[in-house]
C-alpha cells in the first residue's frame, strides 16, 4: 500500500488546523467506483488508561463480506482528543496497519467522518488523500449539519446539509433502527457510498467491514487490559 507522506504527525492544533486547510485542496470526489473486489474496515480503540491505542483493518471480498485478510498494531495515541482532530489522533496507527496488510482493499469504509466535518476534511477523507484510494466515512454520531426526518425503512435516507452544502446523509441501514452518518471521503460520490454501504450491511446496523474491525481491536485491547 501506497501511503504519501505529506506532512508530519507531531504537530500543534494550530498547525493541524493549518494541515486540514491545505489538504482540503487534494481533496476528490464524484469518481465513478466500479465495482470493488475487496472492502475494507478500519477502526481504532484507544485505553482509558493510559496512551495505549490498537488500530485494525479488516479486508472483506465482496459481495460475500467474507474476511480475507486483517492487519492491526498497538501504539502510543500522542494527540490529543480534539473534536475535529480525530484523524491526527488515529491515522498515524492506522497507516502502520494498512502497511502491514497481503491483500490491498479496493475501497476503505472509515469508523468516521467523511466531508461531514467542519474544514471538509473528516478521518475518511483525510486517509483517502494519503493513500489514493476511495474512502467511505460511517460515523453513529452526527458531527456537523441538520437533516429531515429519516423514513423507518433500511435504504431510506435524509441529505445533510452543513452551510448549504449536501455534505452526507443519515443512512438507515436497518428498519426501525436509528440512522448512521455516512459521507463521502475521497475518490466517491455520495449516492456511490450510500450504495457500497447498504451492500455491505447485514442485519445490523453498522456495515459488515466496520464490525469485523470493531470485534478485532476491541478483543485486543480487552486481552490486554482486561474488559
Amino acid at each position: 500500500m501506497n501511503v504519501k507522506s505529506l506532512h508530519p504527525w507531531n504537530v500543534s492544533y494550530q498547525e493541524a488546523i493549518r494541515i486540514q486547510d491545505e489538504l482540503r485542496s487534494r481533496l476528490v470526489l464524484d469518481l465513478p467506483l466500479p465495482t470493488p473486489r475487496y472492502v475494507a474496515g478500519t477502526d481504532v480503540s484507544c485505553s482509558k488508561r493510559s496512551l495505549n491505542g490498537w488500530a485494525a483493518v479488516v479486508v472483506l471480498r465482496f459481495p460475500d463480506l467474507t474476511v480475507v485478510d486483517e492487519s492491526w498494531v498497538q501504539g502510543k495515541l500522542l494527540f490529543p482528543y480534539i473534536p475535529g482532530l480525530l484523524s491526527f489522533r488515529e491515522l498515524p496507527l492506522l497507516l502502520q496497519a494498512l502497511e502491514r496488510l497481503d491483500i490491498e482493499p479496493d475501497v476503505f469504509l472509515c469508523d468516521g467522518q467523511g466531508i461531514a466535518h467542519p474544514k471538509r476534511l473528516g478521518l475518511a477523507a483525510h486517509l483517502g488523500i494519503l493513500i489514493n484510494k476511495p474512502t467511505v466515512g460511517c460515523a453513529k454520531k452526527r458531527l456537523v449539519g441538520n437533516h429531515e426526518e429519516v423514513g423507518p425503512s433500511r435504504g431510506d435516507h435524509s441529505v445533510l446539509f452543513h452551510k448549504g452544502e449536501a455534505v452526507g446523509v443519515a443512512l438507515r441501514t436497518r428498519s426501525n433502527v436509528k440512522p448512521i452518518f455516512v459521507s463521502p471521503g475521497y475518490g466517491i460520490s455520495l449516492n456511490d457510498a450510500i450504495q457500497l454501504v447498504l451492500a455491505c450491511t447485514k442485519g445490523f446496523r453498522i456495515p459488515e467491514p466496520l464490525r469485523a474491525a470493531h470485534r478485532l481491536v476491541t478483543r485486543l485491547r480487552k486481552a490486554q487490559e482486561g474488559a
